[in-house]
């Protein structure tokens, strides 16, 4: 028992000491000199690394340097809008919505029945005002040949009135001799009764030389009053006379102030009916026109869309009936931010990738937007007002494709394209 019995432990200071486990040797330290020259080949690919690294990052760096590209951009084009410019019933349509034209070719037809009759009308008002002038257009050379003859006669007129006005002076002047004669005579009568009548008192003469010299005494007083009506009827003939010439005169002086006058207003009469003419010329014109605005052509070749032109549909002069999209004239309009316009400028290359077709289109920068979008948009921003938050502004830039790059016309407006402009190239 004894034997088999546990030996107590020991205690801690009975335990023997353990000694230490000796430390690994350490190695001595390669120089960077002897590990190159025992890896050389390992150093050489690391620094081709890195030095392909940098010249790679370097590249990179420049090519991201090189362009800039934004995915808000889009196709755009001219669309034609195909309007009535008269109001009317249509009478066909010739088209339908993505139907490709050409440009002249038929697309609407409005009932010309209506029109037709305007033109008639107006073709009828325009041939009487042209009757109108026939008649008129003789009636100027009329005016001035009577007012020529007018003159003429006055003129005559005038000659006779000054003849018969002399005539007449000369009369009087013949009659107021007359009359002194006259007078004269008298006075001898006179003073020959007045001698008789004191010889017969004496009885010196016979009582019938008396009673004949009292006779002529008579005789010549009665031939002085004769001869005085006679000038007095003489004198009124030269007022007569000289009344006839002042009243040749004046219608001689009215001819010539009225001559012109006259051919004035027959010429006016003609340009007034020349300018009716004109005027109902016109009209015809428009008739004509209206017309021919019955039938309405594509503008331009092109892709037809948004028809809104049905038989039998009432229109009014500018409605749209429906669009001509012309595929030969398209462009992207891409709004870069203001802050990647540093380096652009027209004339640089660019590259139009379009989602559609994943493909991409070579072009260049035409153009810069004269402003930003926002304040081409319908309410613009107005900054002076309220609390002002700057935003980065976007510039719409257009780019053309060029020439022969689009030959399928597989581009549309609207579509969605990522455009990337070179800013190292023109």
């Amino acid at each position: 028992m004894a034997d088999t019995a546990e030996a107590p432990p020991q205690s801690a200071e009975q335990t023997p000491p353990q000694r230490p486990e000796p430390r690994p040797e350490r190695k001595p330290r390669k120089s960077l000199g002897r590990r190159i020259r025992e890896h050389p080949i390992k150093l050489l690919v690391f620094l081709i690394i890195l030095v392909a690294a940098a010249i790679g990052g370097h590249r990179f760096w420049l090519y991201l340097e090189s362009y800039e590209s934004t995915d808000d951009a889009q196709i755009d084009g001219d669309i034609y809008a195909v309007t009535s410019r008269i109001a009317g019933t249509i009478k066909a349509v010739y088209v339908e919505d993505n139907q490709q034209v050409k440009a002249g070719q038929l697309l609407v037809e409005l009932d010309p029945r209506d029109f037709d009759v305007a033109l008639e009308q107006a073709k009828a008002a325009l041939a009487e005002s042209r009757t109108q002038i026939a008649i008129a257009r003789p009636s100027v050379p009329i005016t001035s040949t009577t007012t020529e003859t007018t003159l003429s006669t006055a003129a005559s007129d005038i000659a006779g009135a000054r003849a018969a006005l002399a005539a007449a002076q000369r009369d009087y002047e013949s009659a107021v001799a007359n009359v002194r004669t006259a007078e004269a005579d008298n006075v001898k009568a006179q003073a020959d009764l007045a001698r008789y009548k004191l010889l017969v008192a004496k009885d010196e003469i016979s009582q019938q030389q008396y009673d004949q010299a009292e006779a002529a005494a008579k005789s010549s007083a009665s031939t002085v009053d004769a001869k005085k009506a006679t000038a007095e009827a003489a004198a009124r003939t030269i007022e007569q006379q000289q009344s006839r010439l002042e009243e040749a005169q004046t219608k001689q002086v009215e001819a010539q102030q009225n001559r012109p006058q006259q051919i004035a207003i027959q010429n006016a009469t003609v340009e007034s009916r020349q300018a009716t003419a004109q005027r109902e010329q016109a009209l015809t014109d428009q008739a004509a026109l209206n017309l021919s605005y019955t039938k309405i052509f594509a503008p331009v070749d092109g892709v037809i869309g948004k028809k809104n032109a049905e038989p039998g549909q009432q229109v009014s002069a500018g409605q749209q009936l429906m669009a001509d999209v012309p595929l030969n004239n398209l462009w992207v309009t891409a709004n870069f931010k203001e802050t990647q316009l540093k380096k652009m400028r027209p004339g640089q290359r660019a590259t139009i990738h379009v989602d559609a077709y994943e493909r991409d289109y070579e072009g260049y920068v035409e153009s810069l937007a004269g402003a930003s979008g926002a304040r081409f948009s319908l309410l613009p921003p107005e900054n002076a007002t309220g609390n002002y938050v700057k935003v980065v502004q976007r510039l719409p830039v257009r780019i053309r494709l060029k020439p022969g790059e689009d030959k399928e016309h597989l581009l549309r407006p609207g579509m969605s394209v990522d455009p990337k402009v070179w800013l190292d190239s023109k």
